[in-house]
């Protein structure tokens, strides 16, 4: 109570709650209340929907990322490969595809292929790689200088979708490369225990663990904040867009800036401050990614080329966010912010081989032509999809500002109407005023005059 006693004017000239010049109110109030109570559920109810369906049995479409595969050796271990993958074969493996060594005559090609994001993954045998593992089997000088690393090799960029990576490219070619190693001792098992001399060390060794899977990552992505770079960063981004933007706008409603000057002022003096925001925020973001980056790879080059494309993605958000509160009423903007950021969001998350068709439209999202942007940044050019995403961002990008020049002579406009309005109800307000002096002094002359 003694708090309460702080603001004693709390109290005064209240109304009870059952009086009926405040029933309206509550009447209009109530109803505004449940509107807005009622949209927010069904909103974040469809959100929640769509952001969980665009994971919806995510493994049971690993099967869409495709694996190539070459066998270089042409013998007993191809086939075993073909026959651990026959095992392995569904829904939930990612589906290899054989293409000959002409089509590609060295590894080289292979990495190539994996580059230019033509397949998610690829494996391949060595050439002879079965001659010298049979070599090896008898002993003697093949057994020592046999190198199992030299077998059978798998390609991948861990910069793309590191995440998803990890699990369904790099966990199931591992997993086939045991397989393989079954297969192999079921189709030349008996064959091999014939030759292998039982007294020669290296000779076992060679038969027990007859190859070693040799990674070769494009990128290594393997930094814990990898984790958030398709997530809580974009997020993040368009929240400092937003918090600004609404500074601004308060700003020049407070001074009426858009009742005083020219349009084409307003246009520019916003675009430069937007401009500059955004280039100092997406300095920051890089900054920070740069900070935590720990022992990934990336270079001077690639932090200015990470901060443009972080610039670019924040000032057009920045343009879009500010073409949602010209046309949208204020008690929906929030909704609109939450629905955009979910829709960029979704459209990171996983790769849309993962997710249903329906979220390929995802495509014209910004986040999405950013990341893959990022992408082919982080791994050195081993994402070539900036033929689309690039334009993309630009289109957006150009859209925005003519959006957002129109809506400064919307705004403009309207300022006007209000200030003539404001300025009308002050001169009746006036009028009716003076008109009321002079009636009341009219009737104390007449008084005077009759008294």
């Amino acid at each position: 109570m003694a708090l309460m006693q702080g603001y004693p004017k709390a109290h005064q000239n209240r109304i009870h709650g059952s009086d009926k010049s405040i029933r309206k109110a509550r009447v209009n109030l109530l109803k505004a209340a449940g509107l807005n109570f009622l949209l927010l559920q069904i909103l974040f109810l469809g959100l929640f929907c769509y952001i969980f369906g665009a994971i919806w049995q995510q493994s049971s479409h690993i099967h869409n990322m495709n694996v190539l595969f070459v066998d270089y050796d042409g013998s007993v271990l191809g086939t075993a490969v073909r026959d651990a993958y026959k095992t392995l074969q569904g829904k939930n493996f990612p589906t290899l595809q054989e293409l000959t060594s002409e089509r590609f005559p060295t590894p080289g090609d292979v990495k190539e292929a994996v580059c230019r994001t033509k397949y998610w993954g690829a494996i391949y045998t060595s050439p002879g790689a079965s001659e010298r593992l049979a070599n090896a089997l008898p002993g003697g000088v093949a057994a020592d200088t046999y190198n199992r690393s030299d077998v059978l090799t798998f390609v991948w960029n861990e910069a793309r979708y590191s995440t998803i990576m990890d699990p369904d490219i790099q966990g199931t070619l591992t997993t086939l490369s045991s397989t393989a190693r079954l297969a192999y001792s079921a189709l030349n098992g008996t064959g091999a225990l014939q030759i292998l001399n039982s007294t020669d060390p290296a000779a076992i060794s060679v038969f027990t663990n007859p190859w070693q899977l040799t990674s070769v990552n494009l990128q290594e992505t393997s930094q814990g904040s990898r984790l958030i770079y398709n997530t809580l960063v974009i997020i993040l981004i368009l929240i400092q867009e937003f918090f600004y933007l609404g500074t601004i706008n308060g700003l020049y409603a407070a001074f009426k800036i858009y009742a005083k000057l020219y349009p084409h002022r307003i246009i520019v003096y916003r675009n430069c401050i937007s401009l500059a925001y955004t280039f100092c925020g997406s300095l920051c973001v890089t900054g920070a990614i740069w900070a935590f980056r720990g022992d990934w790879d990336v270079n001077s080059n690639q932090f200015g080329l990470t901060w443009a494309v972080l610039w670019l993605f924040a000032h057009l958000n920045f343009l879009w966010l500010d073409v949602f509160t010209i046309w949208t009423p204020p008690q929906y903007v929030p909704m609109l912010l939450i629905t955009w950021i979910i829709f960029n969001v979704s459209s990171i998350l996983v790769p849309f081989e993962l997710s249903p068709g329906f979220y390929r439209w995802s495509y014209a999202m910004p986040a999405h032509e950013v990341f893959q942007t990022l992408i082919h940044i982080w791994s050195k050019g081993c994402n070539p999809q900036i033929y689309y995403a690039l334009p993309t961002l630009f289109v957006l990008e150009l859209v925005g500002l003519l959006l957002g020049v129109v809506g400064v002579y919307r705004r403009c406009h309207y300022a006007v109407v209000v200030e003539e309005a404001a300025d009308a109800a002050f001169r009746d307000r006036v009028a009716v005023a003076l008109a009321t002096e002079k009636r009341l002094a009219a009737e104390r002359k007449q008084r005077i005059v009759e008294g």
